[in-house]
């Protein structure tokens, strides 16, 4: 197959920019030249590439394509670096990536803040946990992800980062009138408790291991990590918080653990594909450098 770099970084583009017309704009150039550049791709490979969703998505063979697509264009942005070593106004490159909420709210964004100082490197950081995740790296989104995922997804190495240990948290106020008598499984069952979303089950496995018991509590669902921990704070519910999100407030008196002796441990693993890329060894080597500091076992 003939594979021009221009089609490829134009699959890239329509891909990550979700409709044509936002990937001419990207690339400069008309949608008229996205199109032909894509029948012309499509021909090459020919097979369909993109289903003309909003947003575009890949097909299956699309994927396979997008995957090699990011694959030569990283290669190809390492020689333009290399070769343009020392010139501050070289263009920056895009490293997509993945990352779980809250590392990224607390210790993942110092690693990528290491991985470039001249600044030639732009991160698109996806948020993403679990299943997630490895499905971005599967389908060619993303290059390299911070999950919880051991299992290698086809085509990647595996790190084991360190863990994340988690204790549930709550509001002084929230404590005293929901746990007077105790943090019992008949408290429990009835406390109101956060969660970041459907698939979250740390709560609940908290609750199984204190309780031997499936609790369904009320629960609220709050998305973000830093929301999260605010929720929590203002007495909404209960919910689980790794020590780096809950110190300080616990230092101020807005949060205790209410099970000081219980915490969950969440394992997590650096994933990225098995490329030869300098940027990509310096990306890693940054993330794991951080996570050794940051992260417990």
């Amino acid at each position: 197959m003939d594979l021009p770099p221009d089609q490829l970084r134009t699959l890239v583009a329509v891909v990550d920019q979700g409709t044509l017309d936002a990937a001419a704009r990207q690339l400069r150039v008309t949608p008229s030249a996205i199109s032909q550049r894509l029948k012309a791709l499509e021909s090459s490979v020919g097979q369909v590439l993109l289903r003309r969703t909003k947003p575009v998505q890949p097909t299956e063979a699309g994927t396979v394509i997008l995957r090699l697509a990011r694959q030569m264009i990283l290669l190809s942005d390492d020689a333009e670096i290399a070769l343009g070593a020392g010139d501050r106004t070289a263009v920056t490159h895009s490293l997509p990536i993945v990352i779980n909420g809250d590392s990224l709210n607390t210790w993942a964004l110092s690693a990528l803040a290491k991985v470039d100082p001249d600044q030639r490197i732009v991160f698109e950081v996806h948020r993403a946990d679990d299943a997630e995740s490895t499905e971005l790296l599967r389908n060619g989104t993303v290059m390299a992800a911070v999950t919880s995922v051991a299992e290698p997804v086809q085509g990647c190495t595996v790190r084991r980062l360190g863990t994340m240990h988690y204790r549930a948290m709550a509001s002084p106020d929230f404590v005293d009138r929901r746990f007077a008598d105790g943090v019992t499984a008949d408290a429990l069952a009835v406390a109101p408790m956060i969660a970041f979303d459907r698939v979250d089950q740390l709560q609940d496995r908290y609750l199984r291991r204190k309780t031997r018991r499936r609790l369904r509590p009320p629960r609220h669902y709050i998305p973000t990590s830093a929301d999260f921990a605010q929720a929590i704070a203002l007495g909404l519910g209960w919910g689980m918080l790794p020590p780096q999100q809950s110190a300080d407030r616990e230092r101020r008196g807005e949060l205790v653990a209410i099970d000081p002796d219980v915490d969950i441990a969440v394992p997590l693993y650096w994933q990225q594909w098995k490329l030869h890329s300098p940027v990509l060894a310096r990306l890693a080597d940054a993330v794991i450098g951080t996570a050794e500091q940051a992260l417990r076992d």
